[in-house]
């Protein structure tokens, strides 16, 4: 589980000098470490808006509980970079 600040919960595929992140996803990420992916397999499920027991978390919604990241509520935020240079993720779709 990596929490990442402003993107909140993050899960970052690697490959060759390719990476994918998705931020603000659910805690419970359906993947793990040095697991190896397909195409079209779910590996996380996009996240609640407020999450709790993040240590640090200096996110808060208009009632003051602690949000999945800078949000105001619940989205998929998805970053491609290629020799960690950020893309159009457009690109890709």
């Amino acid at each position: 589980m990596n929490f990442l600040g402003a993107g909140g919960y993050t899960l970052t595929l690697s490959f060759d000098d390719y990476k994918v992140t998705y931020c603000h996803i659910d805690p419970y990420f359906l993947v793990s470490v040095g697991d190896f992916v397909k195409q079209g397999q779910v590996i996380a499920l996009v996240g609640p808006r407020n999450v709790y027991g993040v240590s640090g978390n200096p996110y808060k919604d208009e009632n003051g509980n602690p949000t999945n990241g800078a949000t105001t509520g619940s989205h998929l935020h998805i970053g491609f970079r290629i020799n960690n240079q950020y893309q159009n993720p457009m690109n890709f779709f």
